[in-house]
């Protein structure tokens, strides 16, 4: 199978908590696609996501059922990032596995000419993408432009109305009048809305400085809440201070240090 010699090496990573069976997909590989490049292996959906955010494949192979975080968990993560092929033992979360964006499922053991099927539909899809992604190398500026001038010039401090998040090779425009909240860990920042949500590598300082602070306050070291999307502060049985959003099941929890936020509580 050709590679794509116009186009830089396509890399992989695969995702099993077997050892024989990273080996076993790897020699298939080798068999099928010899100029794809793996680029390294992980035992469960933590460490894909973890060596994934380190190597950036542009093709995950991904288990289901693992110790830890399993393969669907990870790609929630994971599709924001490349392409997701699942390789199980198991028929039974196809469907879920689809619905998280993947561009295939092979059922373990690994049939040669079904993945070589799988492989060239990959070969396809990232072709496709690189020749989509050639165009000019000042796309970032212009869109950076684009955004300045929704914003206006109203002689206001230019609060961030948009948040940039990449999608494969390209890039997806978010209004920040959509956000419900930010959330952080160390090495990326999770934008919540009320439908969906993606990952992007802005620091939640960063954001901080960047928002209008009369639309989002920080309530956590992690979290940056859209105020109008409260409805409503209540104390758990460990007398937290918890945060209910509109349109949105998941909880916030309020810091000790940002408690006086809400001071009639």
């Amino acid at each position: 199978m050709n590679g794509g010699a116009n186009y830089k090496t396509i890399t992989a990573l695969i995702v099993d908590d077997e050892p024989p069976m990273r080996e076993q997909l790897r020699a298939r590989l080798r068999e099928v696609w010899p100029e794809l490049m793996i680029v390294g292996e992980a035992g469960n959906g933590l460490e894909a996501v973890t060596q994934a955010g380190m190597l950036r494949p542009d093709i995950v192979f991904l288990d289901i059922r693992m110790p830890g975080q399993t393969g669907l968990e990870a790609a929630r993560f994971l599709m924001q990032q490349c392409h997701i092929v699942f390789v199980t033992a198991y028929d039974e979360y196809a469907v879920h596995a689809f619905e998280q964006g993947a561009l295939d499922y092979l059922l373990k053991p690994i049939d040669a000419e079904r993945l070589r099927r799988t492989c060239g539909r990959l070969q396809e899809r990232i072709a496709h993408l690189q020749r989509a992604s050639a165009v000019p190398e000042n796309i970032e500026q212009l869109l950076q432009q684009l955004v300045q001038h929704a914003q206006g010039g109203t002689g206001k401090r230019d609060y961030l109305r948009w948040i940039q998040a990449s999608s494969g090779t390209s890039l997806r425009m978010i209004s920040t009048r959509e956000v419900l909240f930010f959330q952080s860990d160390e090495k990326y920042t999770r934008v919540q809305t009320e439908h969906s949500e993606v990952l992007i590598r802005k620091t939640l300082k960063e954001l901080e400085d960047e928002l209008d602070p009369s639309e989002f306050w920080r309530i956590h070291r992690s979290t940056l809440v859209r105020v109008d999307a409260i409805v409503a502060v209540a104390r758990d049985m460990r007398g937290r201070q918890m945060i209910t959003l509109r349109n949105h099941a998941e909880r916030l929890e309020v810091s000790r240090n940002h408690s006086h936020l809400f001071q009639q509580m």
